[in-house]
Parts: structure tokens; C-alpha cells; sequence
């Protein structure tokens, strides 16, 4: 069957993921697609939040998707599907932050002090500067100004608009520093910024189109390869 009629189906069906779960692991491969376009926007802006980097995002989302199909058996269903892949993003982002930042204070210890954040802080990309005008683009830019502690927080909250509860298991946080970092984060952002922008918020950090048929085909890729 053609991936476009079954995507048809899918959507016509409103298939749960649960049941898109069950039909992929009774050997529906091809169904995998909708699990991916599903979530992808939802995991790429989390990635994106702990990374500040569109192409290791895109990495992060390509490798969650991959370890979440080779352990699809090991689900066990505790929490939402959608709170278990995010979970599963939201690590490799974690690991792959960390493995950066010990790398760069390795370059900081190399160039007296110097380090990297610094310069690419200084340094905003073309792209982003000609987007400033944009509702979207700046609201983008606040809230990566923020502290890596409270990105994700709100990414996943206001933006994403998962409830406290999935955020907590998500980010493996208590309810209430869920709810702390929020309120924290909220009051960064400058009121004036956050109140024209967001109600337009659900237009940040968008993952559509070309990249996410990328993530997709790879993803595929790999799979059929194992």
C-alpha cells in the first residue's frame, strides 16, 4: 500500500497513537511515518530550546525517532506515547548539550577564557537578523536569550502547550519546578515582547516542509538497514 493512502487512512481514522504503536510493532512498518510527522514539530522545538542549533536539532530528532522504533516493545504505556518520545528527545538533547559544553570549556581553557557562547552570542546569523522583523522570529529570539534551565520549560508549556504534568516526566522534574521555572521564565521575557507575540507563539521554531521529509526518509533508511 502506498504511504500516501495509508497516511490517508490515518487521518481519516484519527488513529490513536497507541494504535498506531500496536499496528507498527504487528508489522505495519510503513505506519512508523505517522508517529514521525506527527511529532515532529513538538520534538524539534524541544531539541531545538537545549541546543540553540537547527542542524543538531535535526540530529536529535533523527536519532529519537530511530532508538524510540528499535525499543517500540519496551513501551510500557505508564505515560502518554507523546510524554515517552518527547522524554526520549529531550536526553539525547541533554547529552549531546553536555558533550558540547565540556568541549568548550576545553576551547576556553585554550584561549585564556575566551569561549564560544560568548562569540556566538555576539555573532547572530544573517538569516535570523532579517527575520528580527518578524512577530514570530522575535519571539523566537527571547526565548532562546533564555537561561538554559528555563528553555525547554517554556518551550514545552507555552509553546507546545503540554500540561505541567508532561512536561515534569518529560524533563524528569517535579510538578512544582515545572511550575517555578515557568513562572521564572515568563517574567524574563520583556512584557511588552510576550504580549504581542504570544498568541502567535504556535508559528515559532516551525519544522514543516523539506525538513521534515528529511528526518522521515533517514529515518526509514536506517530502520531498513538493521
Amino acid at each position: 500500500m502506498e504511504t500516501a493512502t495509508i497516511l490517508e487512512r490515518a487521518k481519516l481514522e484519527s488513529w490513536s497513537d497507541d494504535e498506531v504503536v500496536r499496528r507498527v510493532l504487528a508489522g505495519e512498518t510503513a505506519l512508523y511515518e505517522i508517529i514521525m510527522r506527527r511529532y515532529n514539530q513538538r520534538l524539534y522545538r524541544a531539541a531545538r530550546a537545549i541546543l540553540r542549533d537547527d542542524a543538531e536539532a535535526e540530529d536529535v530528532l533523527q536519532e529519537t525517532y530511530v532508538r524510540a522504533y528499535q525499543h517500540l516493545d519496551q513501551f510500557a504505556g505508564r505515560a502518554q506515547f507523546s510524554t515517552w518520545l518527547t522524554r526520549i528527545a529531550v536526553h539525547e538533547a541533554l547529552a549531546r548539550a553536555g558533550k558540547r559544553r565540556r568541549i568548550q570549556d576545553v576551547d576556553a581553557d585554550d584561549q585564556n577564557g575566551i569561549g564560544m557562547d560568548g562569540l556566538e552570542s555576539k555573532m547572530p546569523d544573517p538569516e535570523s537578523q532579517a527575520a528580527r522583523s518578524e512577530v514570530s522570529h522575535l519571539l523566537e529570539d527571547a526565548i532562546l536569550s533564555l537561561p538554559d534551565g528555563y528553555r525547554a520549560v517554556l518551550m514545552l508549556r507555552d509553546v507546545e502547550e503540554m500540561s505541567t504534568t508532561e512536561a515534569a516526566e518529560a524533563l524528569d522534574m517535579t510538578e512544582d519546578n515545572v511550575k517555578v521555572r515557568l513562572h521564572r521564565a515568563r517574567a524574563m521575557l520583556r512584557k511588552e515582547l510576550y504580549a504581542r507575540a504570544g498568541a502567535t507563539s504556535s508559528a515559532a521554531f516551525q519544522f514543516m516542509g523539506t525538513r521534515c521529509d528529511r528526518v522521515v526518509r533517514e529515518v526509514f533508511r536506517i530502520i531498513s538497514e538493521q
